[in-house]
């Protein structure tokens, strides 16, 4: 820490005019032993030579182990891994441009298949903060990530209720004042670790608390099984989507919303009652993986 400069940011601070942007530190380990159970998470990030988990590659792999309490209080770090991987192909330019990994850097590198199994064996949560594109984009390589559970940082943390506007990384660190350098898989890891181990800005509560709570509860996806054409506009604005391999609209809900869904369904979109529509029941086990993907073909 530069003290001097440290108090110039602060009189910047108090003015109201300015806000300072801190670099982001590595998490320092808790100094107390823990007085509660805890468990064994791993932060995951990739880099990859684009978004389609069946024909592209991951190129970088980032992990950091860390130990929790069941409060979702973070306690230390136990191990950090990271490590670039010659793909199959050249990586496209628009790849280099957004995370500055060349050919050059990953010529000869492989990701070491032992090492990663390792470290997830005995792990109770994978935690992503895109889990619908890691976890995909692992699975077929590393098959112990699809018997594992997973969480969203993204999409199972309220952030907008808790006052941030955007759901990026970068814009949740803004939010809390920091930056760090972004589209490397271990940085973002670093990142990510720090905004669990944070209180939430307007409830308190640890970040990493309200990310298991959600994790923990089952999501149904309920089908809109033949449901007029003339209804799509109807249905995409109550946000249900569609699915082209099986040609049908769906949405993902708790279990306490699925009557409101279907009431919904009865009176707005079939004019009569659904009771027997098809409903895929989802845990932190099969959720975001790829075969809960309603995009993956039909077999």
């Amino acid at each position: 820490m530069n003290e001097p400069l440290d108090s110039i940011a602060t009189v910047l601070e108090q003015t109201g005019d300015y806000r300072v942007l801190r670099r982001l530190v590595p998490f320092r380990d808790c100094p107390d032993a823990a007085d509660e159970p805890t468990f064994i998470g791993l932060i995951l990030d990739t880099e990859t030579t684009g978004t389609d988990y069946a024909t592209d590659e991951v190129i970088e792999l980032g992990i950091i182990k860390f130990e929790y309490g069941a409060s979702g209080r973070i306690y230390r770090v136990l191990d950090t891994f990271n490590q670039l991987h010659q793909p199959s192909k050249p990586i496209p330019e628009a790849i280099t441009r957004l995370t500055g990994i060349t050919d050059a850097d990953v010529a000869g590198q492989r990701i070491d298949d032992e090492a990663v199994l390792a470290l997830a064996a005995d792990v109770r949560v994978i935690i992503a903060h895109n889990a619908s594109f890691d976890r995909q984009m692992c699975e077929s390589r590393w098959p112990i990530f699809a018997e594992k559970n997973w969480a969203c940082s993204c999409h199972q943390v309220p952030w907008r209720e808790e006052g941030h506007e955007g759901l990026k990384l970068g814009y949740l660190l803004i939010d809390c004042g920091f930056f760090h350098k972004g589209h490397r898989a271990i940085d973002d890891c670093h990142a990510l670790l720090q905004l669990l181990a944070r209180p939430l800005k307007r409830s308190g509560r640890l970040t990493l608390a309200c990310l298991l709570e959600t994790a923990r509860k089952p999501t149904l996806r309920l089908w809109a099984q033949g449901a007029p054409f003339e209804t799509k506009d109807t249905l995409k604005g109550r946000g249900f989507r569609w699915s082209g391999p099986r040609r049908c609209w769906y949405i993902d809900c708790d279990e306490d919303q699925l009557e409101l869904e279907r009431t919904f369904l009865s009176e707005t979109v079939y004019g009569r009652a659904v009771p027997d529509l098809p409903i895929d029941r989802m845990t932190a086990r099969d959720r975001y993986s790829a075969r809960t993907n309603p995009d993956a073909p039909v077999t």
